[in-house]
């Protein structure tokens, strides 16, 4: 029996083209909301401890070095950038994030060899950094994608006492930019004074860094009341403390009603979570935190997010079993002072941005 050859009548000529017309308006639209919607992400992290091998005769960086108590070697130094660099692609996806602003790292060079000796260097990410006041020389920096941002301008803020000296404790980083060549964005990076002497003899400190950010923010706020602002950080306090509720005025975006020049805490969500973005003996906290002005949530144009967009990213990576407490814990490179060859002790937390 000879095959019948199927051919095309009118009617299923003119279905084709409705199908094909109804398929490149898909495309279209697709394509339109793509270029509406372009997203920049934003990532920080405490790396907990990145040091170079050598000894500064400046500050107390005596125990990274090869002689030092946590024997700190070449090879190890090397195997913390390769582990940084791959936490860094797997936070948003292995797409690399557009901003990486970092605490706990030495000096510039730790961070020309995270971005230039790994997978980074795919992005060719530049890099904000100065020397802060810090008695162990931890700094706070920002890396950036030349591609999706473009610094106007940046500076540092040293926390200065009462009477008139600065203290030594990490800078706050203020950086000015444009993102995407569509709008201005600023970003804060925070490495707050720790707990490490004790809660109570402390808090001042907090407090003090609380007060220098807010007043720089209305600084902001004063020139521009739709300004889009970022503040990433390490706090070494949660949401509800007084530092950051009171002193520094970041509210829940949830409970109070809110207009553009007020500074929203997205991390307030996390505190109802089983997990914060470290963990100290049996209690997990939320220290790593992001916060937002009122414009990029009401932005009618331009950037814009919503609390949805903040997260803590948990890879299971980044963990392990914790044998004394229960449950887990994060996987850090000492534990004491035995090497463990881990990540850090904190979790790195992420801000997408929308464009409209």
């Amino acid at each position: 029996m000879m095959a019948r050859i199927w051919a095309p009548t009118n009617a299923s000529k003119n279905n084709m083209k409705s199908i094909l017309f109804c398929l490149s308006l898909i495309l279209i639209i697709t394509n339109a909301n793509a270029q509406e919607h372009d997203s920049f992400s934003l990532v920080f992290y405490n790396v907990e401890n990145l040091f170079d091998t050598r000894n500064d005769s400046l500050t107390a960086d005596d125990e990274f070095t090869p002689a030092g108590d946590r024997h700190w070697t070449r090879k190890r130094f090397d195997k913390k950038i390769v582990q940084l660099s791959k936490v860094i692609l797997a936070v948003d996806g292995w797409e690399m994030p557009d901003l990486i602003a970092l605490c706990e790292v030495e000096n510039r060079y730790v961070l020309q060899e995270l971005t230039t000796k790994t997978p980074l260097q795919q992005s060719k990410y530049k890099i904000i950094h100065k020397e802060s006041p810090d008695p162990r020389g931890i700094d706070v920096a920002l890396l950036y994608n030349p591609v999706s941002f473009y610094p106007i301008a940046y500076n540092y803020f040293p926390l200065v006492n009462t009477d008139g000296n600065v203290r030594r404790s990490r800078e706050i980083l203020h950086v000015e930019g444009v993102v995407n060549g569509k709008d201005t964005l600023h970003v804060f990076v925070n490495h707050w004074p720790s707990r490490y002497s004790g809660l109570l003899k402390t808090r001042p400190a907090r407090q003090q860094a609380a007060q220098l950010l807010a007043f720089k923010y209305q600084e902001i706020i004063r020139e521009n009341q739709q300004a889009k602002v970022v503040i990433l950080g390490d706090f070494n306090d949660q949401p509800i403390d007084e530092s950051l509720h009171k002193y520094l005025g970041a509210v829940s975006p949830e409970s109070e009603a809110y207009v553009n020049e007020d500074l929203l805490n997205l991390s307030w969500q996390w505190m109802s979570e089983p997990e914060g973005t470290l963990k100290y003996q049996s209690q997990w906290y939320v220290f790593d935190q992001v916060i937002v002005s009122g414009g990029l949530l009401n932005a009618g144009n331009g950037l814009y997010t919503n609390a949805k967009r903040a997260e803590i990213c948990n890879l299971p990576f980044l963990f392990e079993a914790d044998k004394t407490h229960g449950g887990r814990k994060l996987f850090r490179t000492y534990s004491g002072y035995r090497y463990n060859g881990g990540f850090s002790d904190h979790l790195p937390v992420k801000l997408t941005l929308l464009t409209h």
